[in-house]
């Protein structure tokens, strides 16, 4: 049996230190329970605070550890929730996480940090030369703070070396159970989702993002640039015409665009194209080939592998995940005879 320790931190979100437990502990538990066989667990589940004191969540709900981070001499795994978003102070208030997370590394353990249980696992300087993830919204800051980490903001789970990291508050679950999957096999994960009805883990998290579709910049033509393509994006806009709009010649404009936006003209176009399906899928019952052209694109199958290959979700999945309940239904009615 191994032997996973939650670390409960304050101000954090209850459910990013509540669901690894809960589904660590129901692994090879629940399915049997419900199927009235042995249980078979396979992971033990324990929870410790820095001080051994109940902590407390920003909307009043306080939870009592186990034991402190010191009666820890080893574990097998380790989780860090996040614990709010300014990290100074939470560094400090923490502080003696960090050589505590070094020494379970070396001495073998798992350590996960979940959405900006990240940044722990960077500051204690285990991240530098590794991939990670965090939430989409606070990756560009993370970047900045720590450089020499790998972040990739479009996963839901990155795995390095022992390290792990998950985005978001629900990516707790997805990193639990892409641990439970690792350690204990599909079978035992498949069983620990369906009995807690819960997905199995995901990997992109690129289609919850709003993504800037342009990096902060005080180009002023550049800006100007931009602000045309947002309104005509409908159109197939030229290059030579937004340069000359510009004032600048051909390669100029693009060398320009590229290092004030970190985009081609192109790519930024169809990347304000993407926001702008996404917007309507979430809003709008019409059909996937409407959207498609009312974006620019006439040809519908190309949209759609586009639209997957950015977001990883084909247009209709994401309309299912984000629409309202009486779009979804008039979209399915409406398209019922057509590929949608």
């Amino acid at each position: 049996m191994l032997d996973v320790t939650v670390v409960l931190l304050d101000d954090g979100p209850t459910s990013t230190a509540i669901m690894p437990v809960e589904i660590f502990s129901y692994a090879g538990v629940l399915w049997n329970d419900l199927h009235h066989r042995p249980p078979e667990p396979a992971f033990r589940v324990r929870t410790v605070s820095i001080d051994g004191l109940p902590i407390r969540s920003p909307y009043g709900l306080h939870l009592a550890p186990e034991g402190k981070i010191a009666d820890v001499k080893r574990t097998d795994i380790v989780i860090v929730p996040t614990s709010g978003l300014e990290l100074d102070p939470k560094f400090i208030e923490n502080h003696e996480l960090l050589p505590w997370l070094r020494r379970h590394y070396e001495q073998g353990a798992y350590l996960v940090g979940v959405c900006m249980g990240a940044a722990y696992l960077a500051e204690a300087g285990l991240l530098d030369g590794r991939i990670a993830t965090t939430h989409w919204a606070v990756s560009d800051q993370l970047a900045v703070r720590y450089p020499l980490v790998d972040w990739r903001p479009d996963m839901f789970v990155t795995e390095d070396n022992r390290l792990l990291c998950s985005g978001g508050i629900s990516g707790s679950n997805d990193v639990s159970l892409y641990l439970v999957e690792k350690l204990c096999g599909h079978e035992v994960a498949v069983q620990c989702a369906k009995s807690l009805l819960l997905p199995m883990p995901r990997t992109h998290q690129t289609g919850f993002a709003m993504l800037p579709v342009s990096k902060p910049h005080d180009n002023g033509k550049i800006r100007e640039a931009e602000a045309f393509l947002q309104a005509n994006f409908r159109e197939c806009v030229a290059i030579p015409s937004l340069a000359e709009r510009a004032g600048l010649g051909v390669r100029t404009f693009v060398r320009h665009f590229k290092a004030a936006t970190g985009r081609l003209p192109a790519d930024y176009l169809q990347a304000v194209r993407i926001e702008a399906a996404k917007t309507m899928l979430e809003r709008d019952a019409k059909p996937i080939q409407s959207i498609s052209s009312d974006v620019g694109y006439d040809d519908v199958a190309f949209f759609r592998s586009l639209f997957k290959r950015v977001t990883k979700m084909t247009p209709t999945e994401y309309r299912a995940h984000f629409a309202p309940l009486n779009v979804r239904g008039q979209a399915t009615i409406d398209t019922s005879s057509s590929v949608a």
